[in-house]
């Protein structure tokens, strides 16, 4: 059952959100654009939300449609109780794309959203035209920034993370935790776009209500860390993916550093790769004029992505 959702916040950019029961549970999701070619799902990464897309989804679907779902314990999808695990969003977004897309879609995942959709494609690769790859998470192949390995040692540790988490919590505003991630996330944030921000705080309020959050997080990091532990495997999801693939990466990116994605491209020579200069972990927010071009370049020339 599908209905509409009582937030508007990608409204401005012409998202229609809606709510649709997949799993027991309430997911929500935003849809963009409409037109005949091959429909685009955008899956967002740790802490993300479907507002991490909509600087660039107006322009991405002007001939197609598009869908960004907020997968279980992210933005207004609820998760605590419920598993939020990689393995339980891999399957929302298999459920997602088979009862409300209803045919093979372009994947364009960020950050954990890439790992989700890239173990969706070389999992059930009927479900998917195409997949792109923007700063997907990847196991790492020197040494992390120490900040940041830091910080998800913390959340690694039962007891400590949920102190940490509380402590976060407990100081942070809903705008000032918006601008810690968008500090994390730009190399630049003289490129943050107001708009977006303004809504992304709005989201952030709304969200703060919501029961759960801590756990859904927490539970969603320690699975994506152990997930990019098992190294072996990781690799040979990789190697699994018959779709075409375009991998972007930001030459910036102090979560992914680009060395790991520049190694995943030498393991796929047959994979498409662009490296963006002086751009962070989320490209498709810091420099989306940029992204939307590569993008559309690329679906222009792949020939499953096109449709009729």
């Amino acid at each position: 059952m599908t209905r509409p959702a009582p937030w508007t916040f990608a409204a401005e950019w012409g998202g229609r959100g809606f709510v649709t029961d997949i799993g027991g549970g309430p997911v929500h999701w935003v849809s963009f654009g409409d037109g005949p070619q091959t429909p685009i799902v955008f899956v967002h990464g740790l802490g993300g939300s479907h507002m991490n897309w909509v600087l660039v989804a107006p322009e991405l679907t002007r001939d197609r449609r598009a869908y960004a779902l907020d997968l279980r314990g992210f933005g207004m999808t609820p998760g605590w109780p419920r598993d939020t695990s990689i393995a339980a969003n891999v399957r929302l977004l298999d459920r997602f794309l088979r009862d409300v897309v209803g045919e093979p879609a372009v994947l364009v995942g960020n950050s954990m959203g890439g790992l989700i959709a890239a173990t969706q494609a070389a999992n059930h690769g009927e479900t998917v035209a195409g997949l792109v790859l923007v700063d997907p998470a990847l196991p790492p192949v020197r040494r992390p920034n120490p900040v940041v390995a830091g910080v998800f040692a913390a959340y690694a540790i039962p007891g400590l993370g949920e102190f940490a988490m509380r402590m976060m919590q407990g100081r942070l505003t809903p705008m000032a935790n918006v601008q810690r991630v968008l500090n994390l996330c730009f190399a630049d944030t003289s490129r943050v776009d107001p708009a977006m921000f303004a809504a992304s705080v709005e989201l952030a309020t709304a969200r703060a209500a919501t029961r759960g959050t801590r756990e859904s997080f927490l539970r969603a990091t320690r699975s994506l860390m152990w997930t990019l532990a098992r190294v072996d495997r990781h690799r040979a999801m990789h190697r699994r993916i018959d779709a075409p693939v375009l991998l972007i990466s930001g030459e910036a990116d102090r979560l992914v550093p680009v060395a790991a994605a520049r190694a995943l491209a030498a393991e796929q020579p047959g994979w498409d790769s662009v490296f963006l200069p002086g751009v962070g972990h989320t490209p498709q927010l810091e420099t989306p004029g940029r992204v939307v071009d590569v993008v559309t370049s690329w679906l222009a020339r792949t020939r499953s992505t096109t449709g009729s």
